[in-house]
């Protein structure tokens, strides 16, 4: 503390002795020259002792102003109170305890004797200022002031935050108020809307990844600060292929692939693959009419400015029924059959093949091939469960089987036919011979 020096202080007790002459009846003599440092005790034993020259407290939190003076002896104190304004010649300061805004929520825990302190239940942004202890005693010029008074600061929590921050690194969120709170408090932090962690006013955050992003705010004494955004950057990961519509598709239809990624920024950039070539750009890529060249294994690149990455290949498997149907024949060695082959095209692979005779009114075979014993002209039919088609016809001519009966008939016609040959020319030899004999018997006759 400062000490008044000697010549000082015989100024003052002239000054002092003029005053009590002059306004000997008046108790609101002006004590601008009886303020003194605090902790100093001043002439006669005044003197007004802030254990704190100034405090800091958070906007909306409880304070209090410890103090304490002591009134000369031989004077009783007749009113003790705080004020924001400097005693001045002629006038009482205000009571703080006058101010209807104040009134609520300020205590005065002091006494008239040696206690001072003040005490805020809840603090706002308007009553940071400087105040000062002041009281009256029943004395003529018995007014005093504290010197100095209190500095009363008044701030909000704010969180700081890097403002780039790429998955990996190291970072330290920071709960910063403008001024150094008087008490050294718990800080609690908090992760969106949840209780993280009570530490000090540094959150550290080691090796981040994507999870640690969200939104942060710190807490005080029951007073929060704003939620911050902790932004953590990243090139496109769990990148997958979805299709639509779902389940099997078609020939004909319509197909749409979607990738799907996580990335921060988003995805810039979408390419997509079947096998190693490109076919498209975006985040979509649709084949209207599907076909069956269009299956196939096809993945998405997806890539932002932290990097790129590639998809698991989404094989596309493509439906239709059977087409480019066709029957062809083998003849057996000895003629007497063909073998008939049907083959096709088609997804899932043809379930049927049925076989059929023209001019005949139902099948006469199924399955991929059927032995034909009769000539004529045939043709397949092949199906799945998307559709069927029909083949080309093909001729076949066998030779007829030498099976016993068959021979048996074949021998009985060639005698049969053998007999009545040598019937017929025995019988035209007799009908000549007789002929001819005739013809004798007329000549002679003649004759």
């Amino acid at each position: 503390m400062d000490e008044v020096s000697g010549d000082e202080r015989c100024l003052l007790k002239i000054i002092q002795a003029e005053l009590l002459i002059s306004l000997r009846m008046s108790l609101t003599v002006s004590p601008l020259f009886m303020l003194f440092i605090s902790g100093v005790v001043a002439q006669d034993g005044w003197a007004v002792n802030y254990n704190s020259k100034s405090v800091c407290a958070l906007n909306g939190s409880a304070l209090t102003m410890e103090c304490t003076y002591t009134p000369p002896s031989g004077h009783s104190v007749q009113k003790a109170f705080w004020t924001k304004d400097l005693v001045t010649s002629g006038s009482e300061p205000p009571d703080l305890l006058d101010d209807p805004q104040k009134k609520s929520r300020v205590q005065y825990l002091g006494d008239e004797h040696s206690a001072c302190t003040l005490r805020f239940k809840t603090v706002r942004k308007e009553d940071q200022s400087k105040y000062y202890f002041t009281f009256i005693t029943d004395q003529p010029g018995g007014k005093y002031q504290g010197a100095g008074g209190v500095d009363l600061s008044v701030t909000d929590l704010q969180v700081e935050v890097p403002e780039r921050v790429m998955e990996g690194d190291d970072v330290t969120l920071t709960c910063k108020t403008s001024c150094r709170l008087t008490v050294t408090p718990t800080f609690t932090w908090y992760k969106d809307g949840s209780y993280l962690s009570s530490s000090n006013d540094a959150l550290h955050l080691q090796s981040v990844r994507g999870q640690d992003a969200g939104r942060y705010r710190c807490a005080v004494l029951g007073q929060n600060s704003p939620e911050v955004t902790l932004n953590v950057r990243y090139g496109p990961k769990w990148v997958s292929v979805s299709i639509s519509p779902s389940g099997e598709i078609v020939e004909g239809r319509s197909v749409t692939l979607t990738c799907s990624s996580d990335a921060n920024p988003p995805v810039q950039n979408y390419t997509w693959f079947k096998g190693t070539s490109i076919v498209g750009k975006g985040e979509t890529y649709t084949m209207k009419e599907i076909s069956s060249v269009d299956s196939g294994e096809y993945k998405c690149r997806s890539s932002n400015e932290h990097g790129e990455k590639l998809s698991e290949a989404l094989t596309l498997n493509v439906l239709y029924p059977p087409r480019n149907v066709r029957a062809t024949s083998i003849r057996a060695p000895d003629g007497k059959s063909e073998t008939l082959t049907c083959s096709s095209d088609a997804n899932p692979p043809v379930q049927s093949y049925t076989w059929f005779k023209e001019g005949g009114s139902s099948s006469v075979g199924s399955g991929h091939s059927y032995t034909a014993l009769q000539s004529g002209i045939y043709y397949c039919e092949a199906q799945n469960e998307h559709g069927s088609q029909k083949s080309a016809a093909v001729t076949v001519e066998v030779n007829l089987p030498h099976t016993p009966g068959v021979v048996a008939g074949v021998v009985v016609g060639v005698v049969l036919g053998v007999v009545v040959a040598v019937a017929v020319f025995l019988y035209c030899r007799h009908v000549r011979k007789s002929k001819q004999q005739h013809l004798a018997r007329v000549r002679d006759i003649d004759y």
